[in-house]
């Protein structure tokens, strides 16, 4: 199936028969316009996920967000942003970025980390408890603690958190498009849905927001 076959196919299993029938993903009700534009990456369309390890429907939703993720088109980037408050959250974050630095963060390890999280029982509330979760996946713990503790990781943290900040992020997983609208599989689903069915949602309106994008459109 083409690509763009393949994106309409989507919004069409993904939207309700009455999102449909309005000619599309509403505005308000599927998705928000944030009240500024973010900066995104030159020269594409750029989807961001804010996220956290701890969160179940992140972790229910990764799956469909991976293979999403794999049929984008050519002018279509996409980066996950590590969120939450907490300190354990904050020591997860520091985990997401000090392994994207050593070029580590492949797909097997970050699916590994929802694993041992929500399939393994796996508490991972300090750096010592962090480090053996990584070396399991595969990962240099020498390499690792070194990238764990660099000020460069601590200030993507800030800047993750900054961002969630100014794009409105209150509730994961959240899909921004564009720098300029916000979705995720609460907003975009349905009361009742299961939540694979309101991550398909999601993702059928991030499509529909990266074909708004890509003409020009601005609602």
């Amino acid at each position: 199936m083409k690509r763009r076959h393949a994106t309409a196919a989507l919004i069409a299993a993904g939207l309700s028969p009455l999102a449909r029938a309005q000619g599309g993903p509403v505005e308000g009700r599927h998705y928000a316009r944030l009240g500024q534009t973010l900066p995104t990456a030159a020269g594409k369309i750029e989807v961001v996920e804010f996220f956290f390890y701890l969160c179940p429907h992140c972790n229910a939703f990764d799956p469909l967000l991976e293979a999403w993720v794999h049929q984008l088109p050519a002018d279509v980037s996409f980066r996950r942003v590590p969120v939450g408050m907490s300190l354990v959250q904050k020591l997860h974050q520091r985990m997401f970025y000090a392994l994207e630095s050593m070029g580590a963060l492949t797909p097997q390890v970050h699916a590994g980390i929802f694993n041992a999280f929500h399939r393994a029982g796996v508490q991972a509330n300090d750096e010592d408890a962090i480090v053996a979760l990584v070396g399991k996946l595969g990962v240099d713990t020498a390499k690792f603690k070194a990238a764990f503790n660099a000020f460069g990781v601590q200030a993507k943290v800030n800047q993750g958190l900054k961002l969630a900040e100014v794009a409105g992020v209150d509730g994961v997983p959240a899909l921004v498009v564009a720098g300029r609208w916000r979705t995720g599989p609460g907003m975009a689903g349905t009361p009742g849905q299961s939540e694979a069915a309101q991550g398909q949602q999601a993702l059928a309106v991030a499509s529909f927001l990266i074909q708004q994008a890509r003409t020009g459109k601005t609602s």
